[in-house]
Formats: structure tokens, sequence, C-alpha cells
């Protein structure tokens, strides 16, 4: 057993970023800009550690020039426009469920009063959609297999007191993520909501659209407002294949139903894998969404399928096109489809130009059009005049709202088949949410690095972010930590994070290396796919290359004081590593969290059984997919472990089950290893409360600094 300092405290300089002023600062979601464009509602969300809260607050932010306004939203709930000028917002308190509505001003920039408007049958409702013209609702909810929201209180009670806690299952899913499936599934659901004269009505009758269907959508664990959109007359929406065993497929369809309910047909062929980002074109005439070729591959590559719902022909534009987007969405004038994409560690926006609608299905590639280059962008939305407004994260900052401007330049350009000049497009910064809580901080915007790895025809990428006064020239002064992202179907991106923050180590005194192994995204599909049956060979092959290209390049660090540290398959790598020590890494201390024990018994013990049998070639039990998972286990290297190794884990984590790093520790112990086990009963795969969130930091630099020091 190690014997921790009893002295160790993090470092909390005024120019470096402590854990816990990174939990501290707000954390700002996407705009959501109104109709006519002038302004947009972010929510906001700040932790307090005083008294252990996180306080919602909604700001208001004018387009154009960046004035904010900010509205208390003391229990929450999510927030919408229904008008340019009129808020929605719903309240979840002592077991009702309400829409107020809140209006708003813009000389000054204010908010009047709120007014109730109306109250839900049920609690869940979330994911809101709205439209005017159909003076229509549309959220999801849960509800039980009758499929009616107005028994889902009465259900409720007889359930919880049913009088035992079994749960029986027949099939798969019987958990996933973090929950044990229960009776109840997510639904859509449509009411109407009017203003009639100067007053808001929320209709009586509520209507599944998926009543009956044996259908369920948002898809879950994640699924939100992304996985539907609505029109005038009908609902667009990806779901599960009914028809599929839902852990060993990730089948999606993409389904049109109309608002009543009725006329339910499926749009997608039925042979493809999962879908995403289904949308309407704002002229009605199309819809598109984003659909993955294989099913079981959930990191396949998307490609941008257009639906012409008049001709009823189905038609990909991005056959050709070597990356994978994360969203879409039309231009206002329909013309145009901006794609959300990862590319080369950061994540831009792509505009393509929808062809005329060819005679049949088919496939052909529309040239893209990157119109950003750093960061990592998300929730784009175009607004009237040539705008679009946006989220933009950096590894120096959390998201900001933005506004991009010229894009009808843009337009013409590719309308005409010439290239779009990005230089006629203006980036504007327009909020300044978390300057204050930065101010003073010394953050290092990474410095890319490029080595030549195990790829084939292609460099692969790291990023380095170095630790305040750091100067080259100071050679062996620095001690260094390598994080290995997990996925494995992943990437370090320019983007702000939470949980794992480069500035955050860099702030403690760490050089630190973000390197982008095989089977990283943004770099191509070949170079994802190459981890595929070899998660402990290409990848920990250019962990290794990158790593020893780092301390050649970077003298300054002390090779005598550096560790590692991964989640997930990061994870993993941390204890393939940990039983290889013939790769010559020379880490001195390690941190493991929530990774794979025994590669093989994942594929029995995981809640979505397709992800073992895509990256292994088949069923755990599968003679292929037996040797090539039993080849790379750490479990059959543990003789071989010597490394003091920090290991944690949380026991809501369904995904890699908590008996793997159990295991791990007992391993370690039983060898004589130095070894700690950090155990979170509450978290999933994500340590989410800010005070885990500050143990779970504490732990892990009081463990390097323990094994490396840093004076």
């Amino acid at each position: 057993m190690a014997t921790a300092k009893s002295d160790f405290t993090l470092s909390e300089g005024a120019n470096a970023l402590s854990p816990q002023d990174m939990l501290t600062l707000p954390r700002p979601g996407a705009p959501l800009p109104n109709d006519i464009g002038d302004l947009a509602i972010v929510p906001i969300s700040t932790y307090s550690f005083q008294d252990r809260k996180s306080h919602k607050s909604l700001s208001v932010v004018a387009l154009g020039d960046g004035r904010t306004y900010d509205i208390p939203l003391p229990d929450g709930g999510d927030a919408f426009w229904l008008d340019s000028r009129t808020i929605a917002h719903i309240v979840t308190k002592d077991d009702t469920q309400s829409l107020y509505t809140i209006p708003i001003s813009t000389s000054p920039l204010s908010s009047d009063l709120s007014s109730h408007v109306g109250s839900f049958p049920i609690t869940t409702a979330s994911a809101f959609r709205y439209n005017p013209s159909a003076q229509r609702l549309v959220f999801s909810a849960y509800v039980y297999p009758d499929g009616l929201v107005e028994t889902v209180k009465e259900q409720d009670k007889a359930y919880e007191n049913r009088g035992n806690s079994g749960l029986v299952y027949d099939e798969t899913f019987e958990r996933q993520w973090d929950t044990w499936v229960g009776p109840k599934s997510k639904a859509l659901v449509g009411v109407s909501l009017a203003k009639v004269g100067a007053k808001w009505v929320l209709g009586e009758t509520y209507v599944n659209v998926l009543k009956g269907t044996g259908l369920s959508s948002p898809v879950e664990p994640f699924g939100e407002a992304e996985d539907y959109d609505i029109s005038q007359t009908h609902v667009i929406f990806t779901a599960k294949d009914p028809q599929l065993p839902k852990a060993m497929h990730t089948r999606q369809n993409i389904y049109l139903v109309a608002h009543d309910g009725k006329d339910l047909r499926q749009l997608t062929s039925g042979t493809q894998g999962a879908t995403h980002s289904p949308v309407f074109s704002p002229s009605g005439d199309k819809a598109a969404w984003l659909e993955l070729a294989l099913d079981g591959h959930e990191s396949d590559r998307a490609k941008v399928v257009i639906y012409d719902l008049k001709k009823d022909v189905r038609f990909t534009i991005t056959e050709d096109w070597d990356r994978s987007p994360d969203s879409i969405i039309f231009s206002p004038s329909s013309a145009l489809i901006y794609a959300t994409t990862g590319d080369h560690a950061r994540i831009k926006v792509f505009a393509l130009a929808v062809p005329p609608t060819p005679p049949s299905n088919t496939t052909q590639t529309t040239q893209p059009a990157a119109l950003t280059s750093s960061g990592s962008i998300s929730g784009f939305m175009p607004i009237p005049g040539g705008r679009a407004t946006f989220a933009l994260s950096s590894l120096t900052s959390p998201n900001e709202v933005y506004e991009l401007s010229g894009l009808d330049a843009a337009e013409r350009d590719l309308l005409a088949g010439r290239k779009a000049d990005v230089k006629a497009t203006t980036l504007t910064r327009l909020t300044s949410f978390s300057s204050a809580g930065l101010q003073g901080k010394d953050l290092s915007p990474g410095k890319d690095f490029w080595f030549k790895g195990t790829a084939e025809g292609q460099d692969t990428h790291g990023y380095v972010i170095t630790p305040p006064g750091f100067e080259r020239g100071a050679n062996g002064k620095w001690p260094a930590v390598m994080l290995i992202h997990g996925g494995p179907e992943s990437a370090w991106f320019d983007q702000w994070s939470t949980r794992w923050n480069p500035n955050v180590f860099a702030s403690q005194g760490y050089v630190v290396v973000a390197i982008n192994p095989t089977g990283s995204t943004s770099f191509g599909q070949k170079f994802t796919d190459g981890i595929n049956k070899n998660w402990g060979g290409r990848p920990i092959q250019d962990l290794l290359m990158g790593w020893k290209y780092i301390l050649q390049e970077y003298p300054e660090i002390d090779q005598n004081r550096t560790v590692a540290a991964g989640a997930s398959y990061g994870g993993y790598a941390i204890n393939w590593i940990q039983g290889n020590p013939e790769l010559g890494f020379g880490f001195k201390a390690l941190v493991c969290h929530d990774g794979v024990f025994d590669t093989t018994y994942n594929g029995y013990a995981t809640d979505e059984l397709f992800f073992f049998n895509h990256e292994w070639g088949g069923r755990p039990w599968d003679p292929a997919a037996f040797e090539a998972s039993r080849k790379y286990s750490p479990a059959y290297t543990v003789a071989k472990w010597s490394t003091p190794q920090l290991t944690i884990h949380s026991s809501k984590d369904y995904r890699l089950p908590e008996g793997d790093g159990i295991a791990v520790f007992h391993a370690l112990q039983q060898l004589g290893v130095p070894s700690r086990l950090l155990i979170f009963p509450d978290e999933n795969h994500w340590v989410i409360n800010a005070g885990n969130s500050l143990k779970w930091h504490h732990e892990v630099f009081r463990w390097f600094d323990q094994f490396i020091g840093l004076s």
C-alpha cells in the first residue's frame, strides 16, 4: 500500500487554472436565436462550492452588439422561443411541470414578469420544439406501454408501490449507461400552443405520435432534441429499428409522421447503421440526416443524406468526403447544408451546396467548404441576413457566443460552382461569460505537433500544452504527463473540457502531451478504423512514437519525472502499458480511470454489446474475436506489472463495469505494487458531481506528486 503525502495541496496560484477554478466557471450552452435573428438565449450553469449547488440562469444576448441580460432560473428548466419577443420557460416543481412565458424587451434589453400558461400531465417533458406556423409544441416524455401521458403519474405510483424491487428481463437492454431499464420508454408528444389575443393557451389534447409503433425517440442514453425536427405538418425522427435486439445493433431508421400520429413511413433503406440529426428544409420540400453505413459500427463515417419529400428520392451528397459530420442544418434559403464536423482536431463548420434532386436514389459528392478553422463549434444556427450564431470553445476558453456574417456571399459562390471566399466572412465574438474567472490565468493554447506514426501516407497528430512559466532552454526542469483519450474513436480537440482539461494539468506544473493515435477521429475514416482488432498494437505504438518524439523535441522535460493517465480506452491503454514495460515509456506512475482490465470479458459485461462485436470482429466466444481480444487483454500481462498505479472507477458505470477497476486494484495489491483505489458509488462513466470532480483531481495529482514530486 502506498503512503500518501499528508501535506499535499493543489497549486492555486493567481496564474494557475486550479480544478476548483475550472469547476466554478460558468458553463454556457449553445445559443438559441429567435426567428428574426436579433436575440439569442443561452442557458448557463454555475457551480458554487459555498452552497454546493449549480445555479441556473438564462442569458439573453443581443446579436450584433453582444449586449447581455441575465434571467435567474432558481428552479432551472428548459427555455425556448415562442416568437421573437417571448420565451417559453419550463419549470418542474412540487411534482408538477408547467409552462411559463417571459416577455423580452430590447430598449433596454430586459424581461417582464413571467406568466403561467399551463401544466403538463407528466414531469419528464424535455427536448422541446415549437413550430409557430403549426402552433404546435412537441416534446419528449417517458410513457408506459399504453403510450398515454395522461396515465403516467397513476402508473408511476403503482410501480413505486409494487412491493418489491425485482427487475425481470427477457431481452437486452437490461441496463444502459447508468440506468436499469424500467417499463417506460421515450415518446414524442405534441400539443397545441397558440397565442389568443394577448394570452398564450396550451391545449389539453396530447398526441403521442409514436403510440402503438414500438418506436422510441429520442434515442437513449444521450438523444435530445437533435434526434427529431418538426415542420408545419410533420415530425421527422430517428429511432432504433424495433425488429433488432437493441444492445446488439446500432441501426436507427428515419421516420416521418403527421402531427396527428397518422401516416407513419420509413425514409431510410433499412440496411444502414445509425442515423442522426434529422432536419427539415425551411422550404418544406426536403429533409436531411446523417447516416452511417454499417450496422454495429458506432464510429463509421457519417454521410449527409437528403430526401426529396415531393419526388420520394433519397440521395447521398458526401459519398467521397472523408470526414464525419456531427450535426447538420439547412440554410434559410434551403440551398445549402451546414455541417458541423471534426477536422484535424478542430470542430469546424462546412457548407455544402444542395444539388438538384436526381431521378432516383443515388450517391454523389458535393464539395464542402470550411467556414471556420479553429476551436470547436457547437449549436450552429443560421439566422436572417447571411449570418449564423453558435458556441465556440477552445483549449483556453469555455463556450462563448460567436456570430459569423457574410454567409450570403459564400452561398452565392457555392451555388455558382465557385470556391467559397471565406475571407469575405467575418467572425465576431459576442460574449465574455468566463473572462472574469479566467483573468490572469496563464493558459496554453496548445501547440500542434505531427510525427511519423504507424499510419501509411499520413502523419499522426498531437498537442503539447505547456505550464505557466515554461521557458525553452531550461533543460530537465519540467515533469510531464501523457493524457490518453477514450472512445477509442474520439480525439483531443481544440476544445474546453470540465472533466479532462489539459490546462488544469499544465497549471499543476506539468508539460502535457495529448496524442491522437490510430483510432482517433477527424483524420479520415481509414485512420479511425485502424484500431479495429488492434487495441494494443498500432495505437500504442503511435503513443510511444509520439512520446519519444516529444522527449527529443522538448529537452526541458525531466525524463525521470514522467507519468500517464487515461480514461475508458485511455484507461485500457494505461493497463496495457503497465503490463508491457518492454515498450519503454518509462512512466513513474500511472492513473487508470474506468479502464478495461479483461478485454474479452468486457464483451460479455458491457451494456452495448455491438461495440465489442464490431471492435473485435465478433462475439467474445467467436474464435477470431476471442483470439484478437485475448491477445490484447491486460489481464494476461499482470505478472509483469510493477509501476505504481491509481485506479479510479464508478459503481454506476455500466459501459465498463466497476469489476474491471476492482480487479486491477486487487492484482496490484497482491503483487505488492504501490496502488490505490478511488471509487465513486454514485457516478457513471464520467465524474459529473463537482465535489466528486474536485476529489478526483486531488487524488490524481496527489498520486503523481507522491512518485515524481513537483519540486
